[in-house]
């Protein structure tokens, strides 16, 4: 479990957190030289009955409120440090208030400097003033600790309340995806590339894998330690170092993500809640420059929120552009602050990470849960569904929470890769059935719609569609054959005057004997039905299709095939030329005939002519 310090400078955050743990945290030597916190700091500190908890100390100078926020964020505990001399001063009220921003789930107060101050009286306003600051904040109920990193007063009596406050708290799961934001990244001779953070979720091992997000590359875990203890795996809320192998540690600056999954992508676009500090100078608009910190990452970023502008006080669903890519997931938090003058001035919590579209909508702030993100998010997926892999980024979830949310969700399917929205396929069922329709409805005299056709006119993904085609053959709505796909019991019925046309085709080509007429001279002569006509008396048997533009009359085909057997002898190789003489026709028939028979297997071709087989 991480506990986060925060409070103003020289409220006695370090010193405080150099007593309770024997660990001095400002290790810079310019931090040793000015006497403050620039950089966060580490360091264990051991409770009894509850083990390690890792402790970040942040800076409190107004200054370094970006490198605070990088090491607030992800924390389970906060220590407030107010100093008994002094009070709250405005980075305790900053500091509170980006507490409540990132949603800290708890923590203690320390009373610090308490050998300074005499005057019980003044302890107590202090305090009341204090409970004041607290009100509405994680921390508003938090049992406030009046202490001495000088003298030891309180010290126990703050481990026991850090003790209280971590067991109330449920252990975050093992099991989840991994993810560590990257908050340091150094070398170390004889072990390379070393990266520290703290583990946000699921757990990581010595040997595994991981990207680098953003810029996705990959790099194998050469070693895991924890507070200078080797270990062979990093756990959720554990401080870790970690060792990467053949990168170099500006491949993996402070605001980079190690993952596992391939699930995670970095984004430049974040659906969220977006809440505007009450005591915020100005509003937002969707022009407003503003910083955003998720995680140890800071960006610029523009809010475009539902009905206009944010004001002071608002809280509304928005979508935020940011200026350079983040690792996110929903539910995570982050902190506003603006550019001029330089202030916290307010925060959110995202709801989808990765949104499909560059323009998506806002989504109402009132959508709260996973299942009603889920239902928001397959309706917009339409044909296109979600790939069910995303869902526990995208809904905030671990991987064992995503069956039960779809189990639950009556409109759900689960279809190869993807889930869809009910409604989706029926849709997509739909447009697939008028697409058929209007298929027999423009050739009439056709057995059907081409398949391949039929697949794309739904506009969906490909798994859909083949759901949707089996679902109506099943239901005996559609048929499918030989690259068709037709109205069940649909069947080519022409006209009185279509059949005669057809007759009068058949005769023109039995008369034409060998050599007949092509599609393009007959439909000079009989309309543009003819090609139809044509295929319609092939499937009746009646013609025979030797090459694209050309059909003969069964019989003659017959006649020439009988032929080129009776007159040649078997194993013998026949040029063109000598094939042209026993079929008595012109080399503008003999060829495309010859490959009509190569495709029958009646001849086979040869380098230097053919032979005439069996088939």
């Amino acid at each position: 479990m991480i506990v986060g310090t925060a409070g103003h400078i020289d409220h006695g955050k370090t010193a405080l957190v150099r007593a309770l743990t024997g660990v001095d945290t400002d290790r810079l030597p310019e931090e040793r030289r000015r006497g403050i916190t620039i950089e966060l700091g580490f360091a264990p500190l051991q409770i009894d009955g509850v083990g390690t908890l890792g402790v970040v100390d942040v800076p409190g100078h107004e200054a370094f409120v970006r490198t605070m926020v990088a090491g607030a964020t992800g924390v389970d505990l906060a220590l407030l440090i107010v100093a008994a001399d002094e009070g709250v001063m405005p980075q305790t009220r900053e500091h509170v208030a980006i507490l409540s921003l990132l949603g800290v789930r708890g923590g203690v107060v320390a009373l610090t400097k308490c050998d300074l101050v005499s005057d019980p009286d003044w302890l107590a306003l202090v305090e009341e003033d204090l409970r004041g600051v607290l009100t509405g904040s994680p921390l508003a109920a938090a049992p406030v600790i009046p202490t001495s990193a000088v003298t030891g007063v309180g010290l126990d009596a703050l481990r026991g309340a850090l003790a209280a406050a971590a067991r109330a708290l449920p252990a975050r799961d093992a099991g989840d995806l991994f993810r560590m934001p990257v908050d340091r990244s150094f070398s170390v001779r004889g072990t390379g590339t070393v990266v520290t953070g703290t583990v946000w979720s699921g757990t990581v091992a010595r040997d595994e894998v991981v990207r680098v997000l953003p810029g996705d590359r990959t790099a194998r875990v050469r070693g895991l330690h924890a507070h200078g203890t080797a270990m062979d795996a990093a756990r959720p809320a554990a401080r870790a170092a970690v060792a990467l192998a053949a990168l170099e540690p500006a491949d993996v600056p402070r605001g980079a993500t190690l993952v596992t999954d391939g699930s995670w992508r970095a984004t430049r676009l974040l659906r969220a809640d977006v809440t505007l500090l009450a005591d915020a100078p100005a509003p937002i608009r969707a022009r407003t420059r503003v910083r955003l910190h998720l995680g140890t990452t800071e960006t610029g970023a523009r809010v475009v929120s539902a009905g206009g502008g944010l004001a002071p006080g608002d809280r509304k669903g928005a979508r935020v552009v940011l200026d350079e890519p983040v690792v996110a997931r929903a539910g995570d938090r982050f902190v506003l602050r603006s550019a001029s003058p330089v202030a916290t001035i307010g925060g959110g919590t995202v709801t989808d990470p990765l949104p499909p579209h560059r323009r998506a909508r806002p989504w109402p702030a009132e959508v709260s849960t996973p299942a009603g993100r889920l239902r928001l998010m397959l309706v917009e997926g339409g044909g296109h569904g979600v790939p069910r892999a995303e869902l526990p980024v995208r809904l905030g979830v671990a991987r064992s929470e995503v069956a039960a949310l779809l189990a639950a969700a009556p409109d759900a399917l689960e279809i190869g890769a993807r889930v869809y929205d009910a409604a989706a396929a029926a849709a997509a069922e739909a447009r697939l059935v008028a697409h058929v329709e209007e298929g027999h409805r423009r050739a009439p005299l056709e057995p059907g719609v081409s398949l391949q056709a039929a697949r794309t006119a739904p506009g969906a993904e490909p798994e859909l569609v083949e759901f949707v085609l089996a679902r109506l053959v099943r239901a005996g709505e559609l048929s499918t054959e030989g690259g068709l796909v037709r109205r069940a019991g649909w069947v080519p019925r022409p006209d009185d005057a279509q059949r005669a046309l057809a007759q009068r085709l058949a005769d023109a080509l039995a008369e034409a004997g060998r050599e007949p007429p092509s599609v393009a001279e007959l439909a000079a002569t009989h309309g543009a039905v003819t090609a139809a006509l044509l295929r319609l008396l092939e499937r009746e048997g009646r013609v025979v299709q030797v090459e694209a533009d050309r059909y003969y009359a069964a019989a003659a085909v017959e006649e020439l095939v009988e032929g080129l057997r009776a007159a040649t002898t078997p194993g013998r190789v026949y040029t063109p030329a000598e094939l042209r003489d026993v079929l008595g026709v012109s080399r503008k028939y003999l060829i495309p005939f010859l490959e009509y028979c190569d495709r029958r297997r009646v001849t086979e071709r040869r380098a230097d002519g053919r032979v005439v087989g069996t088939g």
